[in-house]
């Protein structure tokens, strides 16, 4: 083959190349269009809009997702630890991914923390675009995707708010978008990491070609041409990353001849090598910008008070807060929460939406309020538990309010329900029974020996005395692992007590010796300092010890000192209730 048709081969493959960069480069680094909060917010509506729900729940792919985006990782953070090359260029997105490395893996630990295995079986899966998926871990997959990476609480409140606003997102689901956007930053990470591989590799491969040319430029400048139709026949893939790289190189040592080779082909296509310089360039910025916002949303996952933005944001919560009585707002976080897993529960059972589970309970409690018309009755605490919603959810109201929905028991439900209303009977019962039991089994053992009836009835009240010990611990054992604790409801006073709830807290106690009066002051001083509220207050209910009379002479003087303690501390920190 002339010289001359191995410049027309080479030519020919210049202009495929060219071509081919044109009209499939690597993945870009954003593969979705940005969008505003506005923008985001009307998208909203449309992604609730396009969501079609699946009727059966299939595998949990959440995890495999995770474990597919960290095999990425770890394999892209290996492959960009090796030693560089001395003519690669400095790579900002693969500074930032190497230097927060330990902050994906330890995400990614918390992840697989707080996602249970087959929990994504429990939340609403996708038929058609994304069949199987959890419908929450799209929204938080387009959340990333259309903000590159970056989120706020404020658009994602928006954004949340948005969809809800054409179908309701369930309890569950609000409380797993953390961990589906840790997920989707981790895969959008992983994404960003094949790019910078790809850009380094096809670096090092224009590197490599750059060396051979310009070391036989050098050396024998006749087998150049040679040189160029090797790199033809490799076929390299022409991205932005090796025409940019290659092109740096070869104008740096001023080899003009592949350089106009490349130029004229470009050119063919409309494109010069700086424009493709300038690709390169937005193209690594884009990157960088993809991982940095990655990073940081990684970080501000666990910045944020989850807990807010469920309530404001779930339908259940708001539904609940119209308890009549208005005391479901006044309650602590863990009552509330408490009270949204019945509603999550009674939704299962009855196949009906949370929404409408809540409702029914607000429902009841708002009928047994009509029914008090007189202000007395509203003001009395036995009547005003009745219309609580709580009463309906964790109290005896909740038959009536599985009765509204539908919820039939089981025969377990039925028994358990039927222990816990005769819990002294049963736990008694159950302890004779044993016992019983028991005692009757030895004493039929021990009269095939033939014992005589005073010895029977010796050995008879002992065995029933350590049946018993053994039946006490074995009822305490099995109710230790069949009854679950029930915590109480409980009001929030992270604020303050308000006036309405004026408390006073007393501390029975004698006086006996001027000691030990001065301990009780002294004790009383240390809990009003551990506790100071405008509205809580602490008292000593006193009495002074046995004695053979009713007046001792000493009790003056213990009173008077007591009630001098009590005066000075009322004028040191509370003077103006004086």
């Amino acid at each position: 083959m002339d010289s001359k048709t191995l410049i027309t081969n080479i030519q020919e493959w210049l202009h495929l190349k060219s071509k081919a960069f044109l009209e499939g480069r690597t993945e870009p680094p954003i593969p979705a269009e940005l969008f505003t909060a506005d923008q985001m917010e009307r998208y909203g509506i449309t992604l609730a809009l396009s969501h079609k729900l699946a009727k059966k729940p299939s595998r949990d792919i959440l995890l495999h997702r995770l474990a597919d985006s960290e095999a990425i990782l770890i394999q892209s953070c290996g492959i960009l630890t090796q030693k560089p090359s001395i003519h690669n260029t400095f790579s900002p997105a693969k500074e930032w991914l190497l230097d927060n490395f330990y902050l994906i893996q330890e995400q990614i630990l918390a992840i697989r923390r707080n996602l249970p295995k087959g929990y994504g079986r429990t939340l609403p899966q996708l038929a058609g675009t994304l069949p199987g998926y959890p419908r929450i871990y799209d929204i938080a997959l387009q959340v990333i995707e259309h903000g590159d990476g970056r989120w706020d609480l404020e658009n994602l409140s928006r954004f949340i708010t948005a969809y809800q606003e054409v179908t309701k997102l369930t309890l569950g689901e609000l409380w797993a978008i953390p961990i589906t956007l840790g997920v989707a930053l981790i895969e959008n990470l992983s994404s960003a990491s094949k790019r910078i591989v790809n850009d380094r590799n096809d670096s090092n491969l224009a590197n490599h070609w750059a060396d051979r040319m310009i070391e036989v430029a050098i050396g024998d400048p006749k087998k150049l041409v040679i040189v160029i139709a090797d790199m033809a026949r490799s076929e390299p893939i022409m991205s932005s990353a090796f025409v940019a790289e290659l092109a740096r190189r070869l104008q740096g040592a001023g080899l003009a001849l592949p350089l106009s080779w490349i130029e004229q082909h470009l050119a063919g296509e409309g494109l010069t090598i700086e424009q493709v310089v300038q690709e390169e360039n937005k193209h690594q910025a884009a990157n960088q910008v993809t991982v940095s916002n990655s990073i940081n949303g990684l970080r501000r996952l666990s910045e944020v008070d989850w807990r807010d933005f469920v309530e404001s944001t779930s339908v259940v919560e708001q539904m609940l807060r119209q308890d009549p009585t208005a005391t479901y707002s006044k309650m602590d976080f863990g009552t509330r929460d408490c009270y949204r897993h019945v509603v999550e529960r009674l939704s299962r059972a009855s196949l009906r939406s949370e929404e409408e589970v809540s409702s029914k309970a607000i429902q009841l409690a708002k009928n047994r309020m009509d029914t008090l018309i007189a202000p007395e009755d509203k003001a009395n605490p036995d009547n005003v538990r009745y219309c609580h919603v709580g009463f309906y959810l964790i109290g005896p109201g909740l038959t009536q309010l599985k009765k509204t929905l539908g919820i039939s028991s089981t025969f377990w439900q039925k028994l358990c329900y039927g222990s816990r209303q005769k819990a002294l009977l049963c736990y008694a019962g159950f302890i004779v029974l044993i016992t019983v039991a028991l005692t009757v089994c030895l004493l039929f053992k021990a009269s095939q020996n033939g014992i005589g009836n005073a010895e029977f009835l010796a050995l008879g009240i002992l065995i029933a005395i350590c049946s018993s010990q053994l039946a006490v611990a074995l009822v305490n054992l099995g109710t230790t692992l069949l009854v679950k604790p029930q915590p109480l409801p409980k009001l929030d006073f992270s604020t303050g007590i308000p006036s309405s709830l004026r408390t006073l807290v007393v501390v029975p106690s004698m006086l006996g010796s001027i000691a030990g009066m001065e301990s009780l002051i002294e004790a009383l001083e240390v809990r009003y300092l551990g506790n100071r509220d405008e509205h809580l207050h602490f008292a000593l209910l006193t009495d002074f010890n046995d004695a053979k009379e009713a007046h001792m002479p000493e009790d003056d003087a213990l009173l008077t000192l007591a009630a001098a303690q009590i005066k000075a501390l009322n004028e040191r920190y509370s003077p103006e209730d004086m």
